[in-house]
């Protein structure tokens, strides 16, 4: 029996993340995974929770000063997936990054479930926590199934 893709194609949004999505396919892991995780991710680890850990996104949207990503420990898609007590370390590891990267602005998000909707690339639960760059054009979080291609 195949394996569904942990990761979606169509929502890559460079060359370089395309590439690296593609291996994942050919292997048929899940990235985000812990035993997974350095094999495919290459920014640090910054900070690490009994749930989560936190690193740099490894390709940020456009005009971010700070674009972090909160990756869930254990292999989890939907909201009903995360253990009890893991909302409140995911919104203490955001509070501790916005004073640390002196965060004066900016948003946090998720998205869960079926990665061929919510307009993920990877289907394991993260978050991101995102601090725009001033004047310029807004970063830009999609949820959905993006019509128009972005890749850079």
């Amino acid at each position: 029996m195949k394996k569904r893709n942990t990761v979606n194609l169509n929502n890559a949004r460079t060359h370089e993340q395309r590439a690296v999505m593609k291996d994942i396919v050919a292997k048929g892991v899940c990235p985000f995974c812990p035993e997974e995780l350095t094999q495919f991710h290459k920014k640090p680890i910054i900070k690490e929770g009994d749930f989560w850990i936190l690193t740099e996104n490894q390709w940020p949207y456009k005009n971010t000063q700070v674009h972090l990503l909160a990756i869930l420990k254990k292999h989890g898609e939907t909201l009903i997936d995360l253990p009890e007590g893991a909302g409140e370390e995911l919104i203490e590891l955001f509070k501790w990054a916005e004073k640390k990267y002196r965060i004066t602005g900016g948003g946090f998000a998720m998205r869960f479930g079926d990665i061929s909707i919510n307009g993920a690339t990877v289907r394991h639960l993260h978050a991101q926590i995102i601090f725009p760059k001033q004047g310029d054009e807004p970063p830009r979080f999609y949820v959905g199934s993006r019509r128009e291609k972005e890749i850079s």
